[in-house]
């Protein structure tokens, strides 16, 4: 798996400006129509689940918990599908399918930040997303009718926060890149 993140830092690196972008957004023009946030949501849910399916079809024969980033991308399609068949939804049930979303996430990002804990410097970014992905899912469910704005600046908020997370992962991942090819280079180097 570490070799798919790797390879594709590039991809986690556009999730995390995807997120901080969705975050300012919402942050700055509020008075945002729910379909309008639905639609974004949606849209980030579902390419994040597809970046995630193809991560993991790509490190199937290699990582044994491939499924676990499978499992997170099969969640985040099927948020973002839902945010798109049924965008008159009350707000209310609006607000338990991103929080359970961002729930299982958390959850996943946590068992994948622990498995890859020994193969990459730096998870601890990926554990504080799932922990800020828990925490912000189930202050969601706690306090459902804590008004629009409010809940709006969370969305916004966890956005930013979640992106700037997955900004430093990707360049965690960008310098593993970088160190494994000059160690490839010095090997090529002594077997010359």
């Amino acid at each position: 798996m570490i070799r798919a993140l790797v390879n594709n830092w590039g991809l986690v690196l556009m999730l995390g400006i995807l997120a901080i972008l969705f975050g300012i957004v919402t942050l700055v023009f509020p008075g945002i129509t729910l379909v309008a946030l639905i639609v974004l949501l949606g849209a980030y849910a579902v390419t994040q689940g597809i970046v995630a399916i193809f991560l993991s079809i790509q490190e199937h024969d290699d990582y044994s918990n491939w499924w676990v980033m499978l499992l997170a991308g099969l969640v985040s399609v099927a948020a973002g599908i839902a945010m798109f068949v049924w965008p008159g939804i009350t707000s209310k049930i609006l607000l338990y399918v991103i929080a359970v979303w961002a729930i299982a996430l958390g959850i996943l990002e946590l068992v994948l930040a622990i498995d890859l804990r020994r193969e990459i410097e730096g998870e601890w970014a990926l554990l504080l997303s799932g922990v800020l992905s828990v925490v912000f899912g189930i202050l969601v469910i706690v306090y459902p009718v804590a008004g629009a704005l409010s809940i709006l600046w969370m969305i916004g908020l966890f956005a930013i926060l979640f992106g700037a997370l997955l900004l430093v992962l990707a360049h965690r991942l960008h310098n593993l890149r970088n160190d494994i090819k000059q160690e490839i280079r010095n090997l090529h180097m002594h077997a010359s």
